[in-house]
């Protein structure tokens, strides 16, 4: 047959194909089968160049509609979002880019006193790590840590590319500098072990579904579906995890989830999630890291 001259096509080498339901089965901490999330990104942009998420249409630099739009997050979104969790008393894995220490610390200081798990993510949201070549992404990495850690006390654990953008050293890099567990890959919802060139490290599930920036800004998804979005997400993930045990994470970004009329809708969803905490395990993605290495097997 003409086909048989075709053979595999290129692959990453990373992990190898695996069906959810052909897994050994485990129970996270509290006998939960659903561990649930929020990856609560903090970004800062430069002015007048780089890259942004954008409202509206985009104006030559310095382009002030899009820049403040964005601005509002740190002055104000972050506020209204860190209300509402406290209210719930719902914990938050926190995605900072570290130029946010000299930007604006108290916000990252709030985190901190809340006891969140920092996240790395970059310098900044203006630029990605994908043009980068090894040097200066092995410096990029390291030195993300090294703030954090100078500034909130503890390194970060965890990494997620500013843009999801990676080169192909990326999660070597990352095993390398001291990072454990990655966020950027959306190929599953349980843990899996990435192989690198020194050791294995944990991609752990972060949603590009369940997400504002894809669904907000991408498709224009109305804040009200966006919220019914996470309800329904998570009853059927509940449901599911009857079967297996699953990983559900909600990726927020508060210059488009904290305007007040979107918070309104979110709110809604997070009360709803947070009637079945005896039901989950609300968590951070470092502390389902911390179960998989507790596991008796990987």
């Amino acid at each position: 047959m003409a086909f048989d001259r075709y053979g595999a096509v290129p692959g990453h080498g990373r992990f190898a194909y695996s069906a959810i339901h052909q897994r050994p089965d485990y129970r996270w901490p509290n006998g939960a089968r659903l561990a649930v999330y929020l990856g609560f990104n903090i970004e800062h942009f430069a002015f007048g160049e780089g890259l942004g998420a954008n409202l509206g249409p985009v104006s030559p630099q310095p382009d002030i509609l899009n820049y403040s739009w964005r601005e509002y997050g740190n002055r104000v979104g972050v506020w209204r979002c860190l209300e509402l969790f406290d209210a719930l008393n719902l914990p938050t894995g926190t995605l900072i880019n570290t130029a946010l220490y000299e930007h604006c610390p108290e916000v990252i200081a709030a985190c901190v006193a809340r006891g969140d798990e920092l996240i790395g993510h970059g310098h900044t949201n203006a630029e990605r790590q994908n043009s980068m070549d090894e040097t200066l992404e092995r410096d990029l990495l390291q030195s993300c840590r090294n703030l954090i850690l100078q500034h909130s006390g503890t390194a970060p654990a965890g990494w997620l590319s500013p843009w999801i953008a990676e080169t192909a050293l990326t999660p070597d890099l990352l095993f390398e500098t001291g990072y454990r567990y990655t966020l950027n890959w959306c190929h599953d919802d349980q843990p899996v072990a990435m192989q690198t060139r020194s050791g294995p490290i944990w991609s752990i599930p972060y949603p590009q579904e369940l997400n504002d920036i894809p669904m907000v800004m991408g498709r224009q998804m109305d804040a009200k579906d966006f919220a019914q979005m996470v309800i329904d997400n998570f009853d059927e993930m509940l449901l599911q995890s009857q079967a297996q045990p699953l990983v559900m994470g909600i990726a927020l970004h508060p210059y488009i989830i904290g305007q007040p009329y979107r918070l309104r809708h979110l709110r809604r969803a997070l009360q709803h999630i947070a009637q079945h905490r005896s039901d989950i395990w609300f968590t951070t993605p470092g502390a389902i890291a911390n179960a998989m290495d507790s596991l008796p097997t990987r």
